[in-house]
């Protein structure tokens, strides 16, 4: 393969790579589109196999974009993803903890059937790719976004699903003040409403406006690519209008 370690030192050779979970439809497919732009080559995963070949399919099938079916909070899943994207590009410079999901209901009224899947691809699947990723992004002096939501900063009555984005608000700041010696920078991109397949569950989307994917992508990249030594930790991104 022409960009594995060990190829001639060319341009692509040295262009930098990302890995994004949750990456075939949402924020994630964006963030992915907008830095193979940028002239990234990206990893992403996702648990549909069809979800994420109707994506590459989409973007004409670039050999910049490996896609890798797995789930997020799984740490064998995640490791492999690592091990693949390294194998192919040689270098891992950013990876972006995207993949989430919502039961949309109640801690007093709800279905727990739906929780623990919730917890652990919110909460535990961020923490994992820190693990899988760091020791490639110790190499390049990397990046780690973890993909958070409002609700993390803003408490409303009986969401379990804001609680896991409480926990992420928490590992993004916990993280950061572990990684930053070694020159990682870590950053929490906190979405307000914004039109995505997150609302599918939920029957409808919310009232008022909504950003797009593509809005929340544009901060998330534009944090990926500050200058060498800037370290962007927390933003918050909400249409205007909402006012939780």
């Amino acid at each position: 393969m022409a960009n594995a370690p060990g190829a001639s030192h060319s341009p692509v050779a040295e262009s930098p790579v990302a890995l994004i979970t949750g990456g075939g439809s949402g924020i994630g497919a964006a963030v992915a589109r907008q830095l193979l732009d940028a002239g990234y080559r990206v990893t992403v995963t996702g648990r549909g196999e069809e979800r994420l070949r109707a994506f590459a399919a989409g973007l004409g099938e670039p050999k910049e974009l490996l896609t890798v079916v797995g789930n997020a909070a799984d740490y064998d899943g995640v490791r492999s993803a690592v091990d693949r994207t390294l194998e192919a590009y040689g270098r891992l410079d950013t990876v972006v903890a995207n993949a989430g999901t919502a039961t949309h209901d109640s801690v007093a009224e709800g279905d727990p059937a739906g929780w623990t899947d919730m917890v652990l691809t919110n909460v535990l699947g961020p923490a994992l790719l820190v693990r899988a990723s760091i020791d490639a992004l110790k190499e390049t002096r990397g990046r780690i976004v973890l993909v958070g939501s409002v609700a993390g900063f803003v408490p409303t009555p009986g969401n379990l699903y804001g609680a896991t984005k409480w926990a992420v608000t928490g590992l993004a700041e916990n993280t950061r003040r572990q990684v930053t010696e070694w020159g990682v920078g870590v950053t929490l991109i906190a979405p307000g409403r914004v039109e995505t397949p997150f609302w599918d569950s939920y029957g409808s989307l919310p009232p008022g406006h909504l950003l797009t994917a593509d809005q929340i992508a544009d901060s998330v990249v534009w944090a990926i690519r500050q200058p060498a030594g800037v370290d962007v930790n927390t933003v918050v991104v909400r249409p205007v209008g909402q006012p939780n």
